[in-house]
């Protein structure tokens, strides 16, 4: 695909961008995007200014180029990964239109293994990266980084808090799992987690993953697409949001969050969302999300080919009997990384559709849950979902 029409490309010479850029920082170790062959790259960064359908954050269209600005600075990353800036996407005259075009250019570079670095705007663009997925014909699985679902009426106009619920009632439907993390439980009412129970979907909050942030390793290793949203980070650490919260992540867990799910081989897509400029102290929001793309481009540098790319046939494989016997929970350790993975049977004939999703990322506690007679969590919801 030719994205001339579609991107206004990045100057380095202009505004903000403008810099004596050293041998050894970012903007000197990427490419950027005029009209040439893309195939050999592997990573693409893209700025999306829309912001029409923000809820409460007008000025989040200002994002991108002001995360640049401090991305360009940080220090060049040593790795296999080849990287090319494709500029700014071209707003369209409506919504749907800029929903259209970003999920037509996603869908070409993900069906050609370049993975896109989406930065917001507002998070309904979440909707238009899922649309990517439609024609690849495979069920995929969204993961938040969100102090709320992002829930609403389904016949009301898409917005940044109401986007998940388009995406859920999408028809055809190829969403099989949605996971958020982070929620606050004074943002949800009783009715949202009860819908997120019933359709098995799993939700964790914030002083749940807060415990332990290790646990997130798992979550994000099953994503084939992860959003994030800045106002999920405290204010005090994120003040660029008008809808931030005295609560939420800290700086530092937000980059450990991106670095797994850079190291995810499953993962093809990921976005930042809801990056106000004109409510940003000094750029701190802006150079606090540049940290978290560099630390995901990072993790993509050290990804080890592990499940769903390799072969499972070096992992060491574990049968766990519980109950008495009556059900057998297996679980394989990567000879790669010592990441774990559970099993989830499925009948043969039905395989087809779902084979992506029947081994779950999981963790040493899930093994450790299993060897005390108690099925996982996470084996469970994903068993339940298959029915």
């Amino acid at each position: 695909m030719d994205f001339t029409d579609f991107f206004d490309p990045i100057n380095l010479n202009e505004g903000d961008l403008s810099f004596d850029y050293k041998a050894n920082q970012f903007a000197n170790s990427i490419d950027f995007y005029e009209s040439q062959d893309i195939s050999s790259y592997n990573i693409a960064i893209i700025g999306v200014g829309e912001e029409r359908n923000a809820f409460n954050n007008f000025g989040c269209s200002l994002a991108p180029n002001n995360v640049r600005k401090y991305l360009y600075r940080l220090t060049s990353l040593n790795g296999p990964s080849k990287i090319i800036d494709l500029g700014n996407l071209k707003i369209g005259a409506t919504t749907q239109d800029t929903y259209f075009a970003l999920s037509s250019i996603l869908e070409d570079l993900i069906k050609n293994n370049i993975l896109p670095i989406l930065v917001g705007g507002s998070q309904d663009l979440t909707y238009a990266n899922f649309l990517a997925y439609k024609n690849l014909e495979q069920t995929v699985n969204l993961v938040t980084v969100d102090s709320k679902f992002d829930l609403g009426v389904p016949d009301e106009e898409i917005n940044s808090q109401n986007f998940l619920t388009k995406i859920i009632l999408h028809q055809p439907n190829f969403l099989f799992n949605y996971s958020n993390i982070g929620y606050q439980s004074y943002f949800i009412d009783k009715d949202e987690n009860d819908l997120m129970s019933k359709l098995f979907f799993d939700t964790y909050r914030l002083g749940q993953v807060q415990k332990n942030i290790e646990e997130v390793e798992p979550i994000v290793r099953n994503a084939d697409i992860l959003s994030f949203d800045v106002s999920a980070i405290r204010q005090s650490e994120a003040p660029g949001n008008t809808n931030a919260s005295p609560n939420g992540f800290y700086g530092e867990q937000a980059c450990q969050i991106t670095r797994y799910a850079g190291l995810s081989d499953k993962l093809t897509s990921i976005g930042f969302y809801e990056l106000n400029p004109e409510e940003d102290n000094n750029g701190h929001t802006a150079h606090g999300v540049a940290q978290m793309i560099w630390y995901f481009i990072d993790g993509v540098n050290y990804r080890k080919k592990d499940f769903p790319v390799g072969s499972r046939k070096n992992y060491i494989k574990y049968m766990v009997n519980i109950q008495d016997g009556k059900n057998e929970v297996v679980f394989y350790k990567s000879d790669k990384s010592e990441r774990w993975w559970m099993d989830v049977p499925y009948p043969s004939h039905k395989k087809i559709k779902y084979e992506r999703h029947l081994l779950i990322p999981c963790s040493y506690e899930d093994y450790q849950t299993a060897c005390n007679n108690e099925v996982p969590d996470r084996w469970w919801q994903t068993f339940q979902k298959l029915l």
